[in-house]
């Protein structure tokens, strides 16, 4: 049976690669979550930028373009995880209160 790729998983992904280039790259704490949050929406911009320029189309059907999308993407999970990791957010809390706001949410309207 294929393991599961979680939260949990991707979280000590991101630890590896933190531990790797910690010489390289700023470390993980509150006083830079700041600087992950803005890269986090960098990412995040070039995801839009590939449906604007590439369209809905060729994601889903042109390969390379659909490759370059979910890379994207990834750069924002990832981004969003060492913001989690740089607040001390476990994926525990995340998952607390993401189903409390979803309960919130279904009862809104």
């Amino acid at each position: 049976m294929m393991e599961k790729f979680s939260l949990d998983k991707m979280q000590d992904i991101q630890k590896q690669l933190q531990e790797k280039y910690k010489d390289k790259w700023e470390p993980i704490s509150p006083e830079t979550g700041k600087n992950k949050l803005l890269w986090l929406m960098i990412e995040l911009g070039e995801v839009a930028d590939i449906i604007k320029k590439d369209g809905n189309k060729k994601i889903i059907e042109d390969t390379d373009v659909r490759i370059h999308f979910i890379e994207e993407m990834c750069d924002v999970l990832m981004y969003f995880n060492d913001v989690m990791l740089c607040y001390d957010v476990s994926v525990e809390e995340l998952k607390d209160i993401y189903l409390e706001k979803h309960k919130k949410n279904m009862e809104r309207w």
